[in-house]
């Protein structure tokens, strides 16, 4: 369903901007600012989540403004994170697309936006106080496709990257808009004879967890979402206002397995409903569940009650059933199925203080460990061949992706850079591996919640990584396989304070 809204001109909202229409999505309302001499226009369609919008006016500088505007009102701290691009060529290099949070409707209103100019120039633009002349922090970055702006503490952060490759970022202290504001997308033509349009993609309005927050006690809401590997566009399948976690694919294609508190779901992608997983007495599981290869069986980590709360391995059907015990010590966290169906891989610690990387009948006997370096070895999985084993690995300082022999031989990285890489996902096609990336300020050996993270993906046969997505998560945002059956989409979970 597209819904658009032509903007008439001449009924006034707060003495200087043309009506505000209701919206759709992420925003209340939409509008023009300053009263530009051809009206504006945004449409939503639900069907792809984008956003087309249509701005005219003289400019948005010096000291007051003409633009088009879909925005909505927030308070504290935000996180604004969209795609976008101008449609043609254009008239003027100077026309501006981007992200704006204002004071007021007015057309002199304080404001602080990300602009991305026609020309490629990138910039975060700023207006202390009504009526005063504009400024600007200039990034270093030019013709960005992913574009952010943040509010943290009353500073604002703009983050802009080419699709593929991380942020560059620039901060601006010292602007008081107020903890109420209006925060939205916008388009200006820097032409008043002139319209341009631009479409903005991968649209999230993302509210932090707040100050005070208790890790492991407190929790916001989720975001279950899919992402198309070779567009990189962004699907919200499902938002709750509870903390959901870990999305497996299940092997026919048409629904995802995730954890909330303790229990299993089973959400449907065409109905658009979860159910309840019947796991029996094992209703304090984790998030490190998978499916077989097949999947006929679900192979489940709860914390059992008389065994000290430790976290043991089970395998139940995955319609639900009575689980079957696998790994009598613990703790056990559960993390790949072999092809054939006949061996699990975890990470576990024996008693003495490492965590490494081990496998099992997955009808229970005898455990196998495979790594024993020093530190936190986590996330193993095979690959579609049965071959090699992909995992994360502490052991050269930075926690980076790994690959072994299936019996544990042949260890050498896969990745080396800057950043904290986490639980490598192989696609079904062998082709690929998916994987969490922390910012380096994360502690190597933590995987926390609620942190600016990205999803990368590399070819499984080893090369650079490209980001393919940003976002707001970490624990349980990609802790178990959750590749599409075809190779074509990934699961995740992102998180936000749900308004």
């Amino acid at each position: 369903m597209i819904r658009r809204f032509a903007l008439p001109l001449g009924f006034l909202l707060a003495a200087a901007a043309s009506a505000q229409t209701p919206m759709t999505g992420a925003f209340d309302h939409a509008g023009d600012i300053g009263q530009p001499a051809l009206p504006g226009a945004t449409a939503y369609d639900a069907a792809t989540q984008t956003y087309t919008i249509t701005g005219a006016g003289v400019n948005m500088w010096a000291r007051r403004d003409e633009f088009q505007f879909a925005w909505t009102r927030l308070s504290g701290d935000f996180i604004l994170t969209a795609e976008a691009a101008f449609e043609g060529e254009g008239v003027d290099p100077h026309r501006k697309l981007g992200w704006i949070v204002r004071s007021g409707l007015e057309a002199d209103a304080p404001y602080v936006d990300v602009a991305v100019h026609g020309d490629g120039l990138t910039s975060m633009q700023y207006r202390r106080a009504a009526a005063d002349t504009t400024a600007e922090v200039v990034s270093s970055l030019t013709a960005p496709d992913v574009i952010r702006l943040e509010r943290k503490a009353g500073i604002y952060t703009m983050s802009v990257a080419r699709r593929g490759e991380p942020f560059v970022s620039e901060t601006l202290e010292g602007v008081h808009l107020g903890d109420d504001v209006l925060a939205g997308l916008f388009v200006c033509s820097h032409n008043p004879d002139v319209r341009e349009t631009a479409v903005f993609r991968n649209v999230r309005v993302t509210i932090p967890a707040p100050d005070g927050f208790r890790p492991y006690q407190d929790y916001i809401g989720s975001r279950l979402e899919t992402v198309d590997v070779e567009t990189g566009h962004r699907t919200l399948r499902f938002q709750s206002p509870e903390a959901i976690q870990a999305p497996n694919w299940t092997a026919d294609g048409e629904a995802l397995i995730y954890n909330q508190d303790g229990r299993l779901y089973r959400y449907d992608l065409a109905r658009h409903t979860p159910e309840a997983i019947d796991t029996g007495f094992a209703t304090a599981n984790n998030n490190d569940h998978a499916l077989s290869f097949d999947g006929t069986t679900l192979a489940i980590s709860h914390h059992a009650a008389d065994r000290d709360n430790k976290s043991l391995i089970y395998t139940v059907p995955v319609e639900g059933g009575t689980p079957t015990l696998v790994t009598e010590n613990g703790p056990s966290y559960l993390h790949g199925w072999s092809p054939d169906g006949q061996t699990l891989t975890y990470t576990a610690e024996r008693g003495d203080g490492n965590y490494d990387i081990y496998r099992i009948p997955s009808a229970g006997g005898a455990e196998e460990r495979l790594t024993t370096a020093p530190g936190l070895d986590d996330g193993s999985e095979y690959t579609p061949d049965g071959r090699s084993i992909v995992f994360n690995s502490v052991r050269s300082g930075r926690m980076q992706l790994w690959q072994m022999d299936a019996d544990g031989a042949n260890q050498r990285p896969l990745t080396d850079d800057g950043f904290n890489n986490w639980f490598p996902h192989v696609s079904p096609d062998g082709q690929w591996i998916v994987f969490l990336s922390f910012p380096p300020e994360v502690a190597p050996s933590d995987h926390p919640f609620y942190e600016r993270v990205m999803l990368r993906i590399m070819p499984a046969s080893g090369g650079e990584p490209k980001v393919l997505a940003t976002l707001y998560g970490g624990q349980g945002t990609i802790n178990v396989p959750s590749w599409s059956p075809d190779s074509r989409h990934v699961a995740f979970v992102s998180n936000t304070v749900v308004r």
